[in-house]
């Protein structure tokens, strides 16, 4: 046999790196990323974590223990450019800060974004401070991310939940019911809507629902992906996840 020995050559840069965090019953929010990013030059990297059920404060902060591994393998040992954690309700029970300071223990140099700083960030930007909020969570947990909001000197107008205190059973929500439940809610004090949590399957319908309510609709998961192309600095046209996205 003859044997033939060759130089390889490798690619001298690679696209933006995303890394994403999620939990591990999240049905959705890969989904969601990729719908956005598709056909993009922009690479997403994805771990799952280890999640507790039922959802209370004290498991969703507990979740939070393992951060640090979940990030290191994500290209262990490659730069990631940013490191999006991709839940609402855990961010608020850990703490951005503890969420930073784990991810940027296995990954540095990357930015660091959640659901709900990247709702802020992006109401800010809209100039808005005074929102509904629809949430599939429990009371207990409403009031910490009602709080959070009015932390950041946003006015909560009105709350409106399903009550659901199990992240696959949130993952089992109907999109058309979904979408018939948020074009009910009052908008009239409200200069916009917040639908929190990654797992529900609000990203797709979020244009109709804009036409239909006439206010600016903002999701988890649309805020989360919005802040991560930020941090990439990517700024070409997004259409079709609503306004934010040409703000």
């Amino acid at each position: 046999m003859k044997l033939n020995k060759v130089e390889p050559k490798y690619i001298s840069k690679s696209n933006p790196r995303i890394g994403l965090i999620t939990l591990g019953s999240d049905f959705r929010i890969e989904k969601d990323f990729n719908n956005v990013i598709y056909g993009r030059d922009i690479d997403l990297y994805v771990n799952r974590i280890h999640c507790y059920n039922p959802l209370t404060n004290e498991m969703l902060a507990k979740m939070s223990d393992n951060i640090t591994d979940v990030t290191k393998d994500i290209l262990p040992d490659q730069k990631i450019d940013c490191v999006a954690y991709g839940c609402t309700s855990g961010t608020v029970a850990a703490g951005y800060d503890v969420i930073k300071k784990k991810v940027n223990l296995a990954k540095p140099e990357a930015k660091v974004t959640t659901p709900i700083t990247a709702a802020i960030k992006a109401l800010n930007k809209l100039g808005i401070n005074k929102i509904s909020i629809f949430t599939p969570y429990t009371k207990t947990i409403n009031d910490s991310v009602v709080n959070y909001f009015e932390k950041e000197n946003i006015s909560i107008s009105s709350l409106t939940y399903f009550d659901i205190d199990s992240d696959l059973d949130i993952g089992k929500v109907d999109e058309d019911h979904l979408f018939d439940v948020l074009s009910k809610i009052d908008l009239v004090d409200s200069e916009a809507l917040f639908v929190s949590c990654t797992a529900l399957p609000v990203l797709s319908i979020i244009d109709k629902l804009e036409k239909k309510l006439n206010k600016i609709v903002l999701s988890s998961n649309q805020s989360l992906i919005w802040d991560s192309l930020n941090a990439i600095n990517y700024k070409e046209k997004i259409d079709g996840f609503g306004k934010l996205f040409n703000s």
